[in-house]
């Protein structure tokens, strides 16, 4: 069985939500980028989501972007993502998705980027600028290679399309939680309750994971009532990496956000 859905089942069975933390590949360097995925790794993530640095992240808020202008000014290219992804790989079974644009995707080639993401021990991609009607050779090229191609929703997503959007979509339905850029949101509203609801009704077993905007405890805990399977932290992660706070104390707030997933181990 592969990563994902394995994952997906023991959180099932332990009755908690996966947790998955977004990091920016590179940031603040390719060293210490490495030493904070571990941190969270080890700290009760679930899923590793590794953002590839671009030079104009249309989705992404200040946090995520500051961060990506700052990997690419230091040399961080998809190449060196890669390498990232192998180091994280020989040290830990989690999950890890790469994030990202389709820009150098175009670039290095579809299949060449596929292929070298897969080799590298990744288990699924995002583009986040890619519209489904586009992403067919990409689909086509991760199921070559076993990679999970993972779509993006919104609650602005008519209920026809999520359907084929969630049909086409493996390892989880991405549901973006509001639309604008990513960063903060303070309360779980009963609309996206119900968005989350309605969601997992039109993607019938593929597992739906929230977005955009998360960084509180009592979130986590609506979103899991809510009936979320995964919640997604990034800018939250970022912006204390930003503000200096080492690994081990990054990997103290994951180890606190999975707790509040429900998570019997942690």
């Amino acid at each position: 069985m592969k990563r994902m859905p394995q994952m997906f089942q023991r959180c099932k069975d332990d009755g908690s939500m996966a947790l998955v933390c977004y990091l920016t590949a590179g940031y603040p360097d390719l060293g210490r980028s490495l030493e904070y995925l571990l941190a969270v790794d080890r700290a009760g993530a679930d899923v590793i989501e590794i953002g590839v640095p671009f030079t104009d992240p249309v989705a992404d808020g200040p946090i995520i972007q500051y961060t990506s202008d700052h990997a690419i000014r230091t040399g961080t290219r998809p190449n060196q993502v890669f390498e990232l992804v192998r180091c994280l790989r020989a040290e830990s079974d989690i999950p890890i998705v790469l994030m990202g644009y389709y820009n150098p995707i175009f670039a290095m080639g579809e299949g060449t980027f596929v292929t070298r993401a897969a080799e590298a021990g990744a288990d699924g991609i995002i583009v986040a600028d890619l519209p489904l009607e586009e992403s067919a050779g990409m689909s086509r090229a991760c199921r070559i290679k076993g990679l999970d191609m993972i779509q993006m929703v919104t609650r602005l997503t008519p209920p026809e399309r999520m359907i084929i959007i969630a049909r086409e979509s493996t390892g989880y339905l991405y549901l973006v939680s509001r639309t604008g850029t990513t960063g903060k949101m303070t309360q779980i509203k009963p609309e996206l309750r119900q968005l989350i609801g309605h969601t997992k009704h039109l993607a019938g077993r593929l597992p739906v994971v929230v977005g955009f905007g998360l960084s509180e405890f009592m979130q986590m805990q609506d979103l899991r009532m809510a009936g979320a399977d995964g919640a997604i932290v990034g800018s939250a992660l970022l912006k204390r990496m930003i503000e200096g706070v080492p690994p081990d104390k990054v990997g103290n707030y994951v180890t606190k956000l999975k707790q509040a997933c429900g998570s019997k181990h942690h």
